[in-house]
């Protein structure tokens, strides 16, 4: 239709173009479309010519100025398109009419579309040069926002790079960490794909396969995609595919139907009337332009004549297809089925007549205004409250692109302006393909998507949503379950980072949360529970006095201190007899009352360790152990004296008497003493909370500041037992009746037995034990002595009374 400014469309109202073999030597063929009409193609050209007509009917908009339009059929052919761009700036150039009045009618001041988003791609390259502002509706590839490339591309449908983003968080929001990927292969799906694979990578999702193809690759190519969906192990499948080539794939798929699938899809066919058809799709979710109202369309899209019908010979392949019928203008000779007139369009189930959903085509109608309005902008003036606009004005299509930049309107309720990119602010509604009562599957909207909201507020779900197989349980799709606490995710060889083995955490490290893939080291003084899932202080461990061990032992030493005391008792009650006057009985006395001290200094080693008993469990140890092996080394001497004192001409006695005996006792002592002393003074033994021995529990241990000071100790206990040894060795054979040096010698050779053998025990014994070594050392020294030095002469005092007797003493021909 001529006007005073034309505005172009093009649409996909076919699918194909008619394939021709040129042999080059005759003209080629005109290009012709063919395949079957896409309704809904049509039904947004006529929405073009409805909104142009609304506007030519307007007061406000474009008053006085009648627009035009030129609408042609891309084919969903880049070649159609580029051929299309060419027809539309041929008519650019003006025709001069006599009386010197220009006629713009046949120029083309703005294009809306392309449908596709590659066919579009071809057409802005060839019209942006001319300065041409081209509004697509449908066109949704990210890459038309770069304003380098395409300055005069604008569109109402937002990006895919909004659509991306939103359909990986929505994958991620349902917990989908595992799925297919399947696209056009064309500028729409791979841009689009690549988009959502880079955002869902950010999500942390992981993608089992990616596959493309195309309506025109051969038939083989399909069944491999199909095969892929067929074996693959990923529950959910997202599709950016344009609606003719899923229409294709779902055609293959319905011959041999894959397992259940949760299907996710792109704006391109997810709000398609026509894939319904599929019902094994049911179920499958995506999001759609917000669908609107347009008052006036339904009834325009319905009210066709029989003349427009047959001037229109796209009209006229749609009436034919709808009722099945021939028009006589074009009726064949060999048909006889012709349409009579009777064909009721009002009751045609058709995406030509649905209005229910009118989403892409409401873009169209954003379109459309958009060019008006920016050619209002550019030829009319504001005057009071009216707009005075000349149709004379001279017009080019660069005021127009310009004009388009910063247009701002409302329409039917809805705002539309364009960002700096040319792109619309996104929204999308959430789309849920239902099954029904009857059975159909039915488009419902569940939620919403606003790119303007801020983050994480965009998206929002208000009603349930129906999943694969008609349940309402969200489908899982994963590589691997999730890693439960105590556990962390080990990758596997080869295989995306969603596709892992759960292992346990190492011994004193934990994970407490899901899907862990670390585990952390509990503090020093803690340890994993058994779920190792949280840390708990570890166990102290030391040898106390509720320990069956510590009362075994602590008992044991309260009875040889007793042992020692009675046996005391019995010497005192005895002091006068024979068998204790002869066996020096200051020393026998001074030494039980070491021996007491040197059993009950073992109880200093039981119980929680702390400063002062950590300094003084050694150091009474060192010291009444010294006295002790003093006291029976003056024993000893004293044997050897007595006997040397016997031989004629000897006063060895008088060199070795009482005071002597004393003074050795107590400078031994001293000695030992003065290394404690020094042990102290310099590092001495302090508590320690030992981690080392074992992990999984603390040892409350003493330890020992100086291993010098304490190795000093016991080699100096050590030195004096084997003098005291040898001593005894060599008086064990002197003859008397109850010669005391065999019975030292005894009680030496258990001591340094006991003592030996403590040495390598106590280094290699952990934690407590340690102490229960040094413990068990000391009371079976002390009692080694106890029983070898004093247990005969008791028994002799006790129940051989008739032996302790002087002469008995004396006698030294008797055993």
């Amino acid at each position: 239709m001529d006007g005073d400014f034309t505005i172009g469309g093009i649409f996909s109202i076919h699918n194909y173009v008619h394939t021709v073999n040129n042999n080059y030597t005759t003209m080629p063929e005109p290009v012709r479309c063919s395949g079957s009409m896409e309704s809904r193609e049509l039904r947004f050209s006529r929405a073009m010519i409805f909104a142009i007509e609304q506007i030519n009917n307007s007061t406000d908009l474009l008053p006085g100025i009648k627009l035009g339009y030129q609408i042609y059929d891309s084919c969903a052919s880049v070649l159609v398109a580029v051929h299309v761009a060419f027809q539309f700036l041929n008519s650019l150039d003006p025709v001069f009419y006599i009386g010197n009045n220009c006629s713009q009618s046949g120029m083309v001041m703005a294009v809306v579309g392309e449908s596709g988003s590659t066919p579009s791609i071809s057409l802005s390259r060839v019209i942006s040069s001319f300065k041409v502002p081209q509004v697509s509706h449908f066109a949704t590839c990210a890459c038309l926002s770069d304003k380098q490339q395409y300055p005069n591309f604008f569109r109402t449908i937002p990006s895919d790079k909004f659509q991306a983003g939103a359909l990986a968080k929505m994958v991620k929001h349902f917990g989908w960490t595992w799925i297919g990927a399947v696209r056009s292969d064309s500028d729409y799906g791979n841009n689009g794909m690549a988009s959502f694979l880079e955002a869902a990578q950010k999500e942390g999702i992981c993608v089992e396969y990616s596959v493309s193809f195309y309506r025109t690759h051969p038939h083989s190519r399909i069944q491999r995609v199909a095969d892929v969906i067929r074996r693959s192990t990923a529950m959910v499948i997202v599709a950016f595919a344009a609606i003719g080539d899923m229409a294709i794939l779902l055609e293959e798929l319905s011959r041999n139907p894959s397992p259940p699938r949760q299907w996710i899809g792109s704006e391109a066919w997810v709000t398609s009337p026509e894939l319904m058809r599929y019902s094994f799709c049911a179920g499958a979710i995506g999001f759609g332009i917000q669908k609107s109202l347009i008052p006036g369309l339904r009834d325009f899209l319905l009210n066709l004549s029989p003349s427009q019908v047959a001037a229109s010979a796209l009209l006229t392949e749609f009436w034919e297809d709808a009722f099945n019928c021939t028009l006589k203008k074009s009726a064949a000779a060999t048909k006889n089925n012709v349409c009579d007139g009777k064909e009721d369009i009002l009751n045609l189930q058709s995406p030509y007549t649905d209005t229910s959903q009118l989403r892409i085509t409401n873009m169209v109608y954003k379109a459309v205004y958009a060019i008006a309005h920016a050619i209002h902008n550019a030829v009319c003036q504001r005057k009071n409250v009216t707009s005075q606009c000349d149709k004379l004005t001279r017009l080019e299509s660069k005021q127009v692109l310009n004009q388009l930049k910063t247009v701002h309107f409302s329409q039917n309720g809805n705002d539309m302006s364009f960002n700096d990119n040319g792109d619309p602010v996104a929204i999308y509604e959430l789309v849920n393909w239902q099954k029904s009562k009857s059975g159909d599957v039915k488009m419902v909207s569940v939620g919403l998507y606003d790119a303007s909201l801020p983050v994480g507020q965009e998206f929002r779900i208000n009603r349930n949503i129906t999943w694969m197989e008609g349940t309402t349980k969200v489908p899982v799709s994963v590589c691997s379950a999730s890693c439960p606490p105590g556990t962390r995710k080990m990758l596997q060889k080869g295989k995306p980072i969603c596709c892992y083995d759960c292992i346990p955490c190492p011994e004193g490290e934990i994970s407490n949360t899901t899907d862990s893939s670390d585990c952390l080291p509990c503090h020093k003084e803690f340890w994993p529970n058994a779920k190792r899932d949280t840390c708990i202080p570890k166990p102290v461990e030391f040898l106390s006095f509720q320990d069956i061990l510590g009362i075994i032992l602590a008992t044991f030493s309260v009875l040889g201190a007793c042992l020692a005391i009675i046996t005391g008792a019995v010497f005192f009650y005895h002091r006068t007899s024979p068998i204790v006057r002869a066996n020096n009985s200051e020393l026998s006395f001074l030494l039980l009352i070491s021996l007491t001290l040197c059993f009950l200094c073992s109880l200093t080693f039981i119980g929680a360790p702390s400063d002062w008993s950590c300094m003084l469990r050694h150091t009474a140890f060192g010291i009444t152990f010294v006295l002790c092996i003093s006291c029976v080394l003056g024993k000893t001497i004293v044997v050897l004296m007595a006997f040397k004192a016997t031989l004629p001409g000897s006063n060895v006695m008088k060199w070795f008497g009482p005071p002597q005996q004393r003074m050795t006792v107590v400078s031994f002592t001293f000695i030992q003493v003065l290394i404690c002393t020094i042990w102290l003074v310099l590092s001495p033994p302090f508590p320690i909370k030992n981690l080392t021995t074992y992990k999984e529990k603390i040892i409350l241990e003493c330890d020992l500041g100086s291993p010098v000071g304490f190795w000093a100790v016991l080699g100096y206990i050590g030195l004096l037992a084997s003098f005291c040894f040898v001593l005894a060795v060599l008086a064990r054979k002197l003859p008397d009746n109850f010669n005391e040096a065999k019975f030292i010698t005894f009680s030496m050779l258990i001591f340094c037995a006991v003592w030996i053998t403590f040495i390598p025990a106590y280094v290699s014994s952990p934690g407590k034990f340690t102490v229960v070594v040094e413990i068990f050392a000391i009371l079976a020294s002390s009692f080694g002595l106890i029983m070898c030095i004093f247990a005969p002469k008791c028994f002799i005092i006790l129940f051989k009374p008739e032996k302790n007797t002087k002469k008995n003493l004396m006698n030294k021909n008797q055993s």
